[in-house]
């Protein structure tokens, strides 16, 4: 008896289940729940996308706006030394020459602290990513060579943002 039993039990173990198919309704409404779950992703991702984009316009039109706000802060302290200097009413040309110097010196630290730097090229070779030629002087030294500077100009970070007006040897 007791192999008889082992015989039904090792039967029962032999014997697959069978596994019915999903009829086609139900493989149609899975494929449709999958479709919709695509569709919400794909709005989402757009959406997002389109967020992302809306935020960097506003940080680069930010940026824009604001990129001169430590500069501009920098020169007030400038223009109250050349306001102060202006409500002088009893004040001899000596004073008024030390505190244009001051004044002076006060636009050289903004300068310094932005990175503007003066280009005079007195006696340097005549550059013209530098310098902008005025005209040219017969006898006056080496060809090709600067030799007076009518106006200096400026770079911003190695960046030309005035040429130096120059006159230079033929």
């Amino acid at each position: 008896m007791q192999d008889e039993k082992k015989h039904q039990q090792s039967e029962q173990e032999v014997q697959p289940e069978v596994a019915t198919e999903p009829s086609s309704e139900e493989k149609i409404a899975t494929l449709e729940a999958a479709l919709e779950e695509a569709k919400a992703s794909v709005l989402y991702v757009k959406a997002e996308g389109e967020n992302i984009r809306r935020r960097a316009f506003e940080d680069i039109d930010k940026a824009r706006k604001f990129a001169l706000e430590k500069f501009s802060g920098e020169l007030l302290a400038v223009k109250d030394s050349l306001d102060a200097a202006l409500a002088v009413g009893n004040a001899d040309v000596e004073s008024y020459k030390n505190g244009v110097e001051l004044t002076s010196k006060q636009l050289s630290q903004v300068f310094e602290k932005f990175n503007i730097a003066e280009v005079n090229p007195v006696g340097e070779k005549f550059d013209p990513n530098k310098h902008q030629a005025i005209s040219m002087l017969e006898n006056s030294g080496e060809p090709n060579t600067v030799t007076s500077v009518l106006q200096k100009g400026y770079t911003l970070n190695d960046r030309v943002l005035r040429p130096a007006l120059v006159m230079v040897a033929k």
